[in-house]
């Protein structure tokens, strides 16, 4: 697997259509902290590290829904391997006027946009949640 961040993404986003309550992700220490952002802004419920079908470590997240429709509008990818993409702190995207949120990569961690700016540090774009 080349993108792990990406994988994770879509198997959310592909099981929130089909209106699952709970997705399985292989574990890596990236994607906990990724989804750590998504639980602190509300768009998931939480997620536990289980163990996968085939013995390696796994990431159990329970989705989160709203009158029946899911909580995540809209995720996308934005660093990619084949093109990074790093901002400064003033430069960090806005996603949809400030309603959504930029997951970041840090040298103080992962954390959402408001809080990059707030630490005034840049790093590289992983993704846009709305």
């Amino acid at each position: 697997m080349n993108d792990p961040i990406g994988d994770m993404l879509t198997r959310i986003r592909n099981n929130q259509m089909r209106g699952k309550s709970t997705v399985s992700t292989p574990a890596s220490k990236l994607r906990g902290w990724v989804l750590d952002v998504l639980v602190d802004e509300g768009y998931i419920r939480g997620y536990e590290a289980t163990t996968g079908k085939d013995g390696h470590p796994a990431l159990e997240i329970s989705l989160k829904y709203y009158e029946g429709t899911p909580v995540i509008r809209e995720v996308k990818r934005v660093s990619k391997p084949g093109r990074r993409v790093y901002t400064g702190p003033n430069d960090i995207p806005v996603v949809r006027q400030g309603l959504g949120v930029s997951i970041v990569s840090t040298s103080k961690g992962v954390m959402s946009d408001a809080n990059a700016r707030a630490a005034n540090i840049g790093g590289e774009v992983l993704c846009t949640v709305f």
